[in-house]
């Protein structure tokens, strides 16, 4: 068996885990910079969000520069951002320069869930592309799970400055993302979409496809080369941007980024203490990676279509029971981590498995790029809204965590419907087979 696409593979997927720690480590840190900086909720949301605004930055602009100048130069320029957001959130003494370098970050995030699923999706066999093109959420899990430990364990470490502390710890992750990322190759589809159909070939015969040149060829003949910047808005391809920016939006109306990004402070509106807070919520990372892992092993078996069914329906039963939880705000309790984990467990099974290998999936080689990056940018924009409103919600009403997990509820339920009835399956086919059945010439 070749092993060369599934280690360059992971080496690109080490973008996810740097998007999973900087989306996830500031539930450690902002219960401390709301009260460093004297923050209400409506500019708390915002200092969580510059992150995320960041994100829809990155996934807009990143489709351009990897289209032009390849998919591996834009990951040296994103690992370097999240250097640069590392250090520079953790040395930072004022909000505006703490706000700018999560904004750095958010930046690196949004143009790695754009550049990297597209890179993996390019160098995998269709047999095994879902479980490759999944490494890079299951790093991002890892990230988070990581980031939650790290938090977890800094909590009292450096006194009052600890959350510096969980911060900058990312810088080390940055570098090493950086030094590996020497040791992988350029993606055929792209160097076939520029017409080099020699040097794709190459790559091809590395990642063992038989007749590479042929391949190549094909991949050329299909991407249009040397015919001009083709648009995503052309009619042409309606039917992969409606799936894509569907599934994205519904990916975030889940409340996802609202768990991941308040899990300390959603344990302390259920009675736990805060330092039991932050222990509960390394059983939401832990339990997000273990039932990533399981989704890998499963998805190019069982194909994506009934992986984001049963977790929209396991996802509408533990967002029911906290909801119910939440509807006696006065009252604590102890099973809401239970409802939580489950609630997890079912999203990484599906949706977060799912999601970032479909959207680079079905978008024809003369387009990936811009259709990646609009699958992306929905599924941030909606992040940054939901990740913003969730405190205005739970500090404006006694009742505000029951509305807000009843609205997600709802959302997965109407998610099921479109996932049943429009979705198409996608597993075991290469992406010129899934262009083709898309009606895409």
């Amino acid at each position: 068996m070749n092993n060369y696409p599934m280690r360059i593979a992971l080496i690109a997927a080490l973008g996810g885990f740097l998007f999973g720690f900087e989306v996830s480590v500031i539930s450690g840190a902002e219960r401390t910079i709301q009260q460093l900086w004297s923050l209400d909720s409506f500019w708390l949301g915002f200092t969580v969000a510059s992150s995320l605004i960041g994100t829809v930055l990155g996934s807009l602009i990143i489709g351009g520069p990897a289209q032009r100048y390849g998919r591996r130069k834009m990951l040296f320029v994103i690992a370097i951002f999240y250097f640069l957001s590392a250090i520079g959130c953790a040395v930072t003494t004022i909000w505006e320069g703490f706000i700018f370098f999560r904004f750095i970050g958010g930046i690196a995030v949004g143009a790695s869930s754009v550049v990297g699923p597209m890179y993996i999706s390019e160098i995998s066999p269709a047999a095994i592309r879902g479980r490759l093109a999944g490494m890079f959420q299951l790093n991002i899990v890892a990230g988070i799970l990581i980031a939650y430990l790290t938090n977890f364990l800094l909590a009292g470490f450096g006194g009052e400055d600890a959350w510096r502390y969980m911060l900058g710890i990312m810088a080390i992750p940055a570098m090493v993302f950086y030094g590996l990322l020497w040791w992988i190759p350029e993606s055929p589809r792209w160097l076939a979409s520029k017409g080099r159909a020699v040097d794709a070939g190459r790559v091809f015969i590395r990642l063992g496809e038989t007749n590479a040149l042929e391949k190549a060829n094909d991949v050329v003949a299909t991407s249009g080369a040397g015919a001009g910047k083709e648009s995503l808005f052309n009619g042409k391809y309606n039917k992969p941007i409606v799936y894509a920016v569907l599934l994205a939006m519904f990916n975030q109306l889940s409340g996802i980024n609202a768990i991941l990004y308040y899990a300390p402070r959603i344990f302390e509106m259920a009675g736990f203490d805060r330092g039991d807070a932050f222990q509960q919520s390394v059983y939401i990372g832990l339990a997000n990676f273990l039932f990533t892992i399981l989704a890998m092993a499963v998805i190019d078996k069982f194909g994506r279509k009934r992986l984001l069914l049963t977790g929209a329906l396991g996802m509408v039963v533990f967002l029911v029971l906290t909801a119910i939880a939440f509807s006696k705000p006065d009252v604590a309790n102890p099973y809401i981590i239970v409802y939580l984990v489950g609630f997890i467990a079912f999203f990484a099974f599906s949706q977060g498995a799912v999601i970032w290998v479909f959207i680079a999936e079905i978008f024809p080689n003369s387009v990936r790029a811009q259709g990646s990056s609009l699958g992306s940018s929905t599924h941030w924009i909606m992040a940054a809204v939901i990740s913003w409103l969730f405190p205005i919600i739970v500090e404006g009403s006694p009742l505000g965590g029951f509305y807000a997990f009843v609205f997600y509820a709802v959302m997965m339920l109407i998610s099921f419907l479109f996932i049943w009835r429009v979705m198409p399956e996608t597993k075991g086919k290469t992406l010129e087979q899934i262009q083709q059945e898309l009606g895409i010439k």
